[in-house]
Parts: C-alpha cells; structure tokens; sequence
C-alpha cells in the first residue's frame, strides 16, 4: 500500500510534466501513387497543348512589354506563390532551436511563474482517468485535489502529505524524496537541477526529459511538454521507478492566481473520515 502511495506521488508530483503525444504512420500515401501510371497518358498530351500555345502569345506581348523578357513573362505568376514559401521557414522556427535554447526558454517559464491554478487530467499506465484541481504556490507548496476519487496530495514547502480517506491513511514525505523538489524551487534551472536527457521539437509539443535518481524508490523519468510559440506548459509524463508512466494535461491555466494559502497546510495529527 505504501508503494501504491508512492506511485500515485511519484506519478503526480512532478506537476510540470507532460503527456506523450500518439505519433501514427499513414501508409495509404503511398498508395495515391500508383494512380500516378495514368501520367503516362498524359505525356501523349503534348500536341494538343501545341494549339494553347497559339493563343498564348496574343496576350503576352503586353506583359511582356511591361516585362522587359518575352521569355519570362510567364514567371511573374510563379514568383507569387514563392513568397509565401520564404514565409514558412519563420512557421517551423521552432525545430530550429538549440536544445540549450529549448531548456533556456523552459527555464524562463517555470521561474516567471510564482503560483498557479488548473484543471489537470490524468491518465495512468491502466487507462484509468482521473480530473481534479491543481494549485501551485512557490516555494514549495502545492495542492492536487481529485474529484470522484478520495485522494489528496498537499505540500506545505517542506513535506508531502498523500491522503486517502477511503483507506484512512496519509503518508507523509520529505520534498527531497520526490520530483517537486526542483519544481517548487523559487527558481529553477534544468540543467544545473537535473540530469537533461533530451530537449527536442515534436511539432506540435516542445519537449525536455529529465532524470532524478534520488526520489523515493530508484530513478524517475519526467518529461516537460510546452507550447511550441508560447511556451506554455500543457502536458506532462511521469515514468516512476517501477516503468508505471503517468500522462497529465492541464487545462484552464491560471497563472500568478492569489490563492487561500491554507490549501497548503499539513495536519500531522488528523484524523481522517
């Protein structure tokens, strides 16, 4: 039962973390390719193409005149669409980042935020889905309260309590046990904090993986998904000793939320009901 509390904790704790997105390969593109054997028949075209020609020439002489090439009056229609062209380069920016530059700008995010409020979703290793509320006040405190569930987690700056009231247990750990101990920091950086594993663009999500080889049970693996043009947290993934991985979505992001600062307090001597 204690290493289902610690799970639940190690799954839960790192609350900046986000899910993997499902990558999946479509084979029929290669299939519109066979419907390419007709283009044969189109090469037969070319004569017909020949009395086009005839009629072209009539109204190309104007343009061609503003031109200056009879040659290339053809191709001012074609530079147009090239504009937008040099334009996506600017759209895929992000792939171009340096993985120092992605923890850089991971960094700026975790510290420019000093307290927080969301709705997270969470989805375990079994497919079971749990919804509840998220609170975040740095340093060190933080509330998860689940709905339909009678878990609570709460850190109060120094330890990390996990209530279950149908069990009637809390087990109380120090933050130094767990993946919060970085998260909750006034100010953090990943890379000094951390083991980075990766930090990578994955189109539509930013990612940074981290190790932590000293929480409760062995090594953890959490891995950071943000925005990638704003660079707002949206997911996390939380791989636990034991390989048991934890998605997590938030949504409705509140950030520097005033928030009741009793949420955060331990009572060491409660009786649960």
């Amino acid at each position: 039962m204690r290493h289902g509390s610690t799970r639940v904790l190690i799954g839960l704790a790192g609350f900046l973390f986000g899910a993997c997105a499902a990558h999946s390969q479509a084979t029929t593109d290669e299939q519109p390719a066979a419907p390419a054997a007709p283009a044969a028949v189109a090469k037969s075209t070319p004569k017909p193409a020949a009395p086009r020609r005839i009629p072209l020439p009539v109204p190309r002489p104007a343009s061609v005149a503003s031109a200056g090439d009879g040659g290339l009056g053809i191709d001012p229609p074609q530079a147009a669409p090239s504009s937008p062209a040099q334009a996506a380069p600017a759209a895929k920016a992000p792939a171009e980042m340096t993985p120092q530059a992605i923890v850089e700008r991971a960094n700026a995010t975790l510290n420019a935020m000093t307290s927080m409020s969301a709705q997270f979703v969470q989805v375990g290793q079994n497919g079971r889905r749990l919804e509840g509320d998220l609170y975040v006040q740095k340093p060190g405190r933080m509330r998860f309260e689940y709905r339909a569930a009678p878990l609570e987690i709460v850190a109060d700056g120094t330890s990390v309590a996990i209530r279950d009231r149908k069990l009637n247990t809390q087990d109380v750990y120090s933050i130094g046990q767990t993946p919060l101990k970085f998260l909750l920091k006034e100010r953090v950086d990943l890379a000094r904090d951390t083991k980075l594993v990766s930090a990578e663009n994955e189109g539509d999500l930013v990612s940074v993986t981290l190790e932590d080889r000293s929480t409760f049970g062995g090594t953890s693996r959490v891995t950071l998904f943000f925005d990638p043009k704003t660079f707002a947290l949206k997911q996390w993934l939380v791989v636990d000793p034991q390989g048991y991985e934890t998605n997590v979505s938030l949504r409705n992001v509140q950030l520097q939320a005033k928030l009741d600062q009793n949420l955060f307090n331990i009572n060491f001597t409660r009786v649960l009901q």
